[in-house]
């Protein structure tokens, strides 16, 4: 990700990225059901490093898989690049933990940008505490086993409904996760970034007790001189 394109997605919201992927016929790249452990969480931004899990099959799944170093899950905590983002497809099923503290305090201190579930975290309450951007469903007890074989390390998932390519880049704020393909960030942060400056200005003039016809969206022409003088006057 370029430098550029980092620094205006960290300016940003989801919102405002989803209508620039919906003006481009992207209706479904917002991963569904995932929530901030903490409210007060640094933004989530990085490229997507992913794992998948399927249906366990209690012969194949037992704690003595933890004794091979190749096992998907542990192997994933510990590949996964600094400055990435890991994400999981959990199928949507929280009834198991995708990972617990331990496992996502390791991501945080190998340098990571933070963790998606569409499943749910054991240790929420530690994971939360720990400042670190992570999403689950819902809160969940059990051991990953006994619902969720981990399979497969970075290869295209299915995460909270949404599609995630390795490489994909993910931007979370208190709305929740949104992934951006990744042949399309510089363009989506770059349009990202001229709404916000808008919608800022928009903000402004409704606050002060402006309507909404004309003004958002700017279908008035006179919205848009006055966006421009206000953009000029603000240094925006």
């Amino acid at each position: 990700m370029k430098t550029e394109t980092r620094d205006r997605l960290r300016t940003v919201s989801t919102a405002t990225v989803a209508t620039a992927l919906f003006k481009r016929g992207f209706r479904i790249q917002m991963i569904q059901d995932v929530h901030p452990l903490s409210p007060d969480q640094p933004v989530l931004l990085g490229e997507a490093f992913t794992l998948r899990y399927m249906p366990a099959r209690e012969d194949l799944n037992t704690l003595d898989v933890f004794r091979d170093r190749g096992h998907p899950q542990r192997k994933a905590i510990e590949d996964c690049p600094p400055g990435a983002v890991m994400v999981m497809d959990s199928r949507k099923d929280a009834r198991a933990a995708s990972a617990g503290a331990i496992l996502v305090t390791r991501l945080m201190k190998r340098g990571v940008a933070g963790v998606v579930t569409d499943g749910g975290f054991r240790d929420s309450a530690e994971i939360a505490a720990l400042g670190f951007p992570a999403y689950h469903h819902r809160p969940s007890a059990p051991t990953n086993l006994t619902l969720h074989q981990a399979i497969d390390i970075n290869v295209p998932i299915g995460c909270g409904d949404a599609p995630v390519f390795p490489g994909d880049v993910i931007l979370g704020d208190r709305d929740g996760v949104i992934a951006i393909p990744a042949h399309l960030a510089d363009e989506i942060a770059a349009e990202a970034f001229e709404m916000t400056a808008y919608e800022d200005f928009a903000t402004e003039r409704v606050q002060a007790g402006q309507g909404i016809f004309g003004l958002y969206p700017a279908t008035d022409p006179k919205s848009l001189e006055d966006f421009a003088a206000w953009r000029k006057q603000n240094n925006r």
